[in-house]
């Protein structure tokens, strides 16, 4: 009965609407991983690491906005996903867990591949499962696929996430030789039916009451998937002057309506005091900015937060008003009923930005070649319609202070640690066939080496490795940057190159460490290949750091006369 048990699991998955999963190798797994192998609606793969599997799965499932299947063996397997099911919890990415285990007799009883595994990722998923691990009879298989049913739907409601199920198996595990799977054509199914939220008249006419009373309105929406319908009703209250929008690259609602530069000059109090806004109006996830939420701490604004399901999110510390809508009905209703603003806020803030703009591509031009300016150089040849990867410390930083994208930017903002950022671009690739271009620091591209290490081929994949041999973020950062233990303990020197990764997976690969080797190795950087490229920007974390200093001056001196 367990191979009607896992059939109809499966079967479950496919009719609702579940395409893709990523297995990992085990026997306990075994009848999971058969099943899915063998359903012809559904498109396995194999990842063996399962801490890369997890990432892989969780760059699929942030592309395709529907959930992507795991399964792993028992035992410490289900650890290794942890990261990537924390990131996807605060990413809200759906993702569909399923953990083979031992009955619940051998648990701690020394036997092989135990580990206490019912709700082992506690607050990081939106629910744990657990399905019996005897099924005799019609009541219990109705039992499980209840579970089932419940378990998909529950990561696919707002907000999306990862749900666990754990499964305890019994031997045998494998079919007969020659047997083979029957999948019930139709499996027991309940779907999850949305409905929109709406905010009532009452609820309207308070709010307006209190849009009669500001003058300065600030928008900032975090971390999002693009989004033309919000992106146009953004620029059109942006066009019409009535809100400043501040945008970081991760929002991926960037425009020439919108403020981008931002990390430029609010660090510096005496340029930004006079751009203090009286309404915060958020919507979206994190945003990368630490001097824009601290200026806004600072403030005595009043915060509304857009979210669907309603929950309250404080980043800045001023919220009065969490608003359970969709950030499109909310903007369509604002642009509406928002009246004539303060004209002195909305041109100091685009006055900074136009300025910042022309200054900056001024001075990186005059720097020395280092990562800020040959990265700003790759940038300017990347394909407007791929999607650009970036990995977390220095590198998504650098893309957010270079201004206005107009590829999809993707960053593991959930959690904002630098381990998966090769294997969710890798993910990304399983789903399209536009470039997707990885751009990350060295300590994040050898952490997630085995990203790679699988059998299924990325010809769009490129990699632009920014190679300073050091954790360089710590060179900037005032506490460890004062340090003398700065090198040894923070920096964590090491002396590797791409160049040996590229030759065990068959990359192209090129190393460049002045501004004429990488205009040549850009020049066909992206054109079609049968292989992923490495693009290697080998450079000294001080002189990087230092770069980094000296543009930040130019700019503040231009902006302060």
């Amino acid at each position: 009965m367990i191979l009607s048990q896992i059939t109809e699991l499966v079967a479950i998955c496919a009719k609702k609407g579940i395409e893709n999963v990523i297995l990992s190798p085990g026997s306990r797994c075994a009848p999971l991983t058969l099943a899915f192998a063998r359903h012809p609606e559904i498109h396995a793969r194999t990842i063996s690491d399962e801490r890369s599997a997890a990432f892989v799965a969780l760059g699929m499932a942030q592309q395709l906005e529907e959930p992507v299947v795991l399964v792993c063996t028992s035992g410490s397997a289900a650890l290794n996903y942890f990261p990537a099911v924390a990131e996807a919890f605060f990413q809200q990415i759906p993702l569909l867990i399923l953990t083979a285990d031992r009955p619940a007799e051998w648990i701690d009883q020394y036997d092989g591949q135990t580990i206490f595994q019912p709700e082992v990722y506690g607050k990081h998923v939106k629910g744990s499962f657990q399905l019996p691990d005897t099924v005799r009879n019609a009541d219990q298989l109705w039992h499980s696929s209840r579970i089932v049913n419940e378990a998909v739907n529950l990561s696919k409601q707002l907000p999306s996430g990862p749900v666990h199920i754990n499964i305890p198996l019994r031997e045998p595990f494998y079919p007969d030789k020659d047997e083979k799977l029957v999948f019930p054509e139709k499996p027991r199914v309940f779907n999850l039916v949305k409905n929109k939220i709406q905010l009532t008249d009452e609820s309207l006419i308070k709010l307006k009451n209190r849009l009669e009373i500001v003058q300065r309105v600030l928008i900032i929406p975090g971390q999002q998937r693009p989004d033309s319908q919000l992106q146009n009703l953004l620029d059109e209250l942006a066009k019409n002057k009535k809100a400043v929008i501040v945008t970081d690259t991760i929002s991926n609602l960037q425009s020439d309506h919108t403020i981008s530069f931002h990390d430029h000059w609010l660090g510096n109090e005496v340029i930004s005091e006079g751009l203090k806004p009286d309404l915060i109006i958020s919507f979206g996830k994190s945003v990368i900015s630490k001097s824009l939420k601290l200026f806004l701490r600072k403030t005595q604004a009043s915060h509304w937060h857009i979210q669907e399901d309603g929950n309250a999110k404080d980043t800045f510390q001023r919220l009065t008003r969490n608003i359970a809508s969709s950030p499109a009905y909310f903007m369509n209703w604002l642009s509406q009923n928002l009246g004539a603003q303060n004209t002195e806020f909305y041109q100091a803030w685009h006055w900074l930005e136009k300025s910042t703009g022309h200054k900056l591509l001024q001075t990186l031009e005059k720097q020395a070649f280092g990562e800020y300016p040959a990265l700003a150089y790759c940038l300017s040849k990347t394909p407007t319609l791929s999607k650009i990867h970036v990995a977390n410390s220095m590198a998504v930083r650098y893309l957010n202070l270079m201004g206005k994208r107009s590829q999809e930017i993707i960053c593991n903002r959930g959690t904002s640690g630098i381990d998966g950022s090769n294997s969710t671009a890798v993910g990304c690739t399983f789903t399209t066939k536009e470039i997707v271009t990885l751009i990350t620091g060295d300590m994040a591209f050898f952490y997630d080496r085995n990203a790679f290490w699988h059998n299924y081929a990325m010809p769009n994949l490129r990699i632009i490795l920014l190679n300073n041999h050091a954790g360089g973020i710590f060179r900037l950062i005032d506490g460890p940057k004062n340090q003398p233990e700065l090198e040894e303990y923070f920096e964590t020197k090491q002396k590797l190159t791409g160049q040996h990764l590229a030759t065990e997976f068959g990359f192209f690969y090129s190393k460049v460490v002045n501004g004429e080797e990488l205009e040549d190795s850009l020049a066909d950087f992206y054109e079609e290949s049968l292989h992923p490229k490495i693009l290697e920007i080998e450079t000294s974390s001080l002189e990087n750091a230092e770069i980094l200093k000296a543009v930040k001056e130019k700019i503040k001196l231009s902006l302060e006369n």
